[in-house]
């Protein structure tokens, strides 16, 4: 007898404390993994970019001539272009390894409704329930 009202209250906080609309994780996940994929295509495209044109203006006019060796007018300007097109294509390294860890965390988080068993009225009724489930792959 001690059983049914305990029984009674687990059916009502599971309906209670049960998520109606659940959040759509995992197409955040693949949202997020596509916009990190895009933005480390452009670095990097852009990146090579810089560094292809860096290694392609022509030095200019010789400016000093040492021994250490000789300076030209476009020296700079190389210099900073392929600079910055090397920087650039190294940081779109991590942005591909952080789209690639949140496309798998997309496909290992899943909303699915699992029917639960639940007493209504004085009898066993199967409702489904929101649930989460995660994919461990090991």
């Amino acid at each position: 007898m001690k059983s049914i009202p305990l029984l009674i209250m687990l059916a009502i906080s599971t309906n209670i404390f049960c998520q109606q609309n659940p959040p759509v994780i995992n197409t955040e996940y693949l949202k997020k993994s596509k916009t990190q994929k895009k933005i480390a295509f452009i670095m990097l495209g852009g990146g090579a970019a810089l560094f292809l044109t860096g290694i392609v203006i022509p030095k200019g006019e010789l400016v000093h001539s040492g021994i250490l060796g000789d300076d030209y007018k476009n020296d700079g300007i190389k210099g900073g272009l392929e600079l910055t097109g090397i920087i650039s294509m190294l940081v779109s390294i991590p942005l591909f390894i952080a789209s690639s860890k949140n496309k798998k965390k997309a496909m290992s988080v899943s909303f699915k409704n699992n029917p639960s068993q639940q007493i209504q009225r004085g009898s066993f009724v199967n409702r489904s329930v929101p649930s989460l489930t995660f994919k461990i792959h090991l």
